[in-house]
């Protein structure tokens, strides 16, 4: 195999600084908050999805930081909208979900991103005031395993078997709950390495919400949330660790947003969903499985483990979050018009980096959670 660095594989040119750990990424934020907006001329039209703003003759620079889960798709989509519109910039930091709500919540960046909502105790401590939450993306979370298995063999696992090896209750891969799903694969008599996230991670709020959802020890002794108490396994930073992990340590398992399994080319199982079928992750069926809840709110957000034959049970939106009434009007309108586009026609990248171009509905939600947003003499920003 060859040699990995430990980050994740999209290695294109950024316009964001994915490279810094969660503490230097927010330092570093803390200092570019104030957003420099200086005089010049942008020949660029606004594109559809856009309010007219897009095309003003600001220079402004937005700063974002939060989900690692959507770096793959923000890297792609903030990149073109910097083509299409050169007086915008785009720095975002994929410090994970947790401390990208922090850093938000300190208005230490323009806008954050999750995996999960902020709860209500979540927004209360938030310095902006009130949280307007935009779904701005959908995706599945591979389970990844290092495993030499036949060429052509694929891993199966069910919700309950995943949840006893992430419980520490199943410690070898040669376990009967694990060769009983595997019938003709001579799994190994090894001792399974199970790697999870380190840092507050709405992929981990995902995952740990399909288990607790298909298993009631999970649910009791562990639970949902962006940060847990593992009762087994190593941590690693953000998705792109948690791959890189995994990649290098033999006969391991993690979980990471599938678009992070592709670079590393590392297999993801085959998953039992309600219906009893054994589905892989993949744009169709993250797409089945969303489906299955075509209405979704902040508070009433989760889709894992809907019923359907084709639906993949590990799948989850992700949130953008901007604050409702913005202190500057400038910055505010170029904030609406780069979510606005990006919930609409951004979506055309999201299927290049792995994920679901947001249903009609969900886009429709997008649009109405922005006209909220407000500038600083109280005029909605969402032209």
């Amino acid at each position: 195999m060859p040699a990995n660095d430990g980050r994740h594989h999209h290695t294109t040119h950024r316009t964001y600084t994915s490279a810094l750990s969660a503490g230097a990424a927010i330092i570093a934020l803390a200092l570019a908050a104030c957003t420099t907006t200086t005089s010049s001329t942008s020949t660029s039209s606004a594109a559809p999805g856009t309010t007219a703003a897009a095309a003003s003759s600001t220079d402004i620079t937005l700063t974002g930081a939060g989900s690692t889960f959507d770096a793959p798709f923000f890297d792609l989509a903030f990149a073109r909208y910097h083509q299409q519109h050169p007086g915008v910039t785009v720095n975002y930091a994929d410090v994970g979900s947790g401390a990208g709500i922090t850093a938000f919540s300190a208005k230490q960046a323009d806008f954050g991103a999750s995996d999960v909502p902020m709860t209500a105790a979540e927004q209360a401590t938030a310095k902006g005031g009130q949280v307007v939450q935009v779904p701005v993306d959908l995706g599945a979370e591979g389970v990844v395993y290092n495993l030499s298995l036949p060429a052509g063999s694929r891993l199966h696992l069910t919700g309950p078997v995943i949840a006893r090896i992430f419980l520490g209750q199943i410690t070898s891969w040669h376990d009967p709950a694990i060769t009983a799903l595997n019938p003709g694969i001579n799994l190994p008599d090894a001792r399974i390495s199970v790697v999870h996230r380190s840092d507050g991670s709405g992929t981990t709020y995902i995952f740990s919400n399909y288990l607790s959802s298909v298993s009631p020890a999970w649910a009791a002794k562990v639970g949902a949330g962006k940060t847990l108490k593992w009762p087994v396994g190593e941590g690693a930073e953000g998705n792109g660790g948690v791959a890189a992990s995994v990649y290098r340590t033999p006969f391991s398992i993690g979980y990471v947003e599938q678009s992070y399994s592709k670079g590393l080319l590392l297999p993801s199982a085959a998953i039992r969903n309600k219906a009893g079928h054994y589905v892989i992750a993949s744009i169709q069926s993250a797409a089945a499985d969303a489906a299955q809840k075509p209405a979704i709110t902040p508070t009433d957000f989760s889709i894992v483990n809907q019923p359907g034959a084709s639906s993949y049970p590990i799948s989850g939106y992700s949130w953008a979050l901007v604050y409702a009434h913005q202190p500057s009007q400038a910055t505010g309108q170029q904030l609406v018009s780069l979510l606005d586009w990006l919930t609409h026609s951004g979506q055309t990248y999201a299927a290049a980096t792995s994920y679901v171009p947001l249903p009609p509905g969900i886009r429709q939600l997008a649009h109405t959670m922005l006209e909220q947003v407000t500038g600083p003499d109280g005029t909605h920003l969402l032209g």
